[in-house]
């Protein structure tokens, strides 16, 4: 069976409502929280395991869990105080159980001593390195893969082009948005860091035509600061899920990434615009990451971009925000296409959290496909979602595998385009999630 069709250029995807409630709303430091809720696993890969226990004081950068693995990264104290016990949450994106350690703040916000900054032309690739896995820097875009990992390609994975990622093509979401218009020389001295690390020929920042602002602030900055001989800014049509790494590559570069393969497989490394700032933040400044930009939008009574510290309980970022607003009955992390709905107000801010979404939602009843093909339209990795949905509906999972279902990044253009309400998404992780219990099992 060959279910995979070939690649449609940009006819692919939806046009959403954008909704962009807080493009115009300058980044407010969230207040400091009176305590944070720090998970231990916080990224793709190995879980972090304690360096300290309760009772221990702690000050705020100081790294709290660590992991021997390659794929992991440390997280650290956000604030400073007392480890005043542990917990175990629901993680959102894996419904799994993990470890989190609970700060109680002291109220006095005192850092470990900073180290010594150096030049970055100073610095070796693997002392860089090293800043940026030390710092527990994962991607900002919601994907949470260690950026150390990311830029420590196999020695036969030649990395030719480096793709910036700012088109935050979600509806709601602004928080990149804004990190490029208020950090925009930040993530620029991250771009070069990344310049450094991986030498390509070819670098790109690629931003959607909505933000027409946010590419001249950046232009204006290319020049100002040298750059602009070696990195291009790509403007793309606003389109859902413009975004996506793979899209991104096959838009700017025609280059389409192999079933099951990665960015890298083709040459290319795509980062987030929030990952570059905190990649500058952590080699030039010597910070760790303990902060960044969350969008707290929909039915709230005062949307904003806020810097928050991570752990901080979502139910505080809400109150700084005036409260729910109407009758909001459901909290998102994330947009509402690819966010995860979150039960527990108190669950707190982790590093893949770029939006808190509170909106109304309205049970729809599931149809039957009428084989109309909008999902074959909306599709963006050219999959057949009517063919996965009935795989999975019979228990066929292997026929799902054979139809490229690991190829679907789970966007939901697919189920925003059905006229039947088929929550198709629902389904193809159903699907995945059989494929890797029977994988585990062999």
């Amino acid at each position: 069976m060959n279910f995979k069709l070939n690649w449609r250029g940009t006819s692919y995807g939806v046009k959403l409502p954008e909704a962009k409630l807080t493009a115009v709303s300058p980044i407010e430091r969230a207040p400091l929280p009176e305590k944070v809720i720090i998970t231990l696993h916080q990224n793709i890969g190995a879980p972090c395991k304690p360096l300290v226990k309760r009772g221990d004081k702690v000050l705020t950068g100081q790294k709290i869990g660590d992991s021997e693995k390659f794929v992991s990264a440390p997280v650290h104290a956000t604030i400073s105080g007392e480890i005043s016990g542990t917990t175990m949450l629901v993680h959102p994106a894996t419904g799994q159980l993990v470890e989190a350690l609970i700060i109680s703040s002291d109220g006095t916000d005192e850092w470990v001593v900073p180290e010594a900054k150096d030049a970055i032309d100073t610095l070796s690739v693997e002392e860089i390195l090293k800043r940026i896995r030390e710092a527990g820097i994962v991607g900002l875009g919601g994907a949470a893969f260690p950026t150390q990992v990311k830029l420590s390609p196999p020695k036969d994975k030649r990395i030719d082009t480096v793709i910036l990622n700012g088109c935050e093509c979600e509806p709601y979401i602004t928080s990149d948005h804004r990190v490029m218009l208020e950090y925009g020389r930040e993530v620029l001295s991250g771009l070069n860091i990344i310049r450094k690390v991986l030498s390509p020929d070819n670098m790109y920042i690629a931003i959607e035509d909505n933000k027409q602002d946010a590419i001249e602030h950046v232009r204006k900055l290319l020049a100002s600061m040298k750059l602009d001989r070696n990195c291009k800014i790509v403007t793309l049509k606003s389109k859902y899920p413009m975004g996506a790494e793979k899209t991104l590559i096959q838009n700017i570069l025609a280059r389409e990434v192999p079933i099951g393969g990665l960015p890298m497989d083709v040459g290319v490394v795509v980062h987030n615009v929030s990952t570059a700032r905190a990649i500058h933040d952590a080699v030039s400044e010597r910070k760790p990451f303990i902060e960044r930009v969350v969008t707290v939008t929909g039915a709230v009574k005062e949307p904003k971009n806020l810097l928050v510290r991570l752990g901080t309980p979502l139910r505080d970022l809400i109150e700084n925000c005036g409260g729910i607003d109407g009758e909001a009955n459901e909290i998102i992390l994330g947009g509402p296409m690819m966010g995860i709905s979150q039960f527990d107000l108190g669950f707190p801010v982790i590093k893949g959290t770029n939006c808190i979404l509170l909106k109304k939602s309205m049970q729809s009843k599931e149809g039957d496909c009428i084989s109309c093909g909008r999902c074959l339209d909306a599709c963006p990795m050219s999959l057949m979602p009517t063919m996965l949905v009935k795989y999975a509906k019979a228990g066929r999972y292997d026929a799902c595998k054979e139809a490229y279902i690991a190829d679907c990044f789970e966007c939901g253009a697919c189920a925003y385009a059905c006229p039947a309400n088929i929550p198709i998404v629902q389904y193809i992780k159903i699907a995945k999630s059989e494929l890797i219990k029977r994988a585990a099992k062999k």
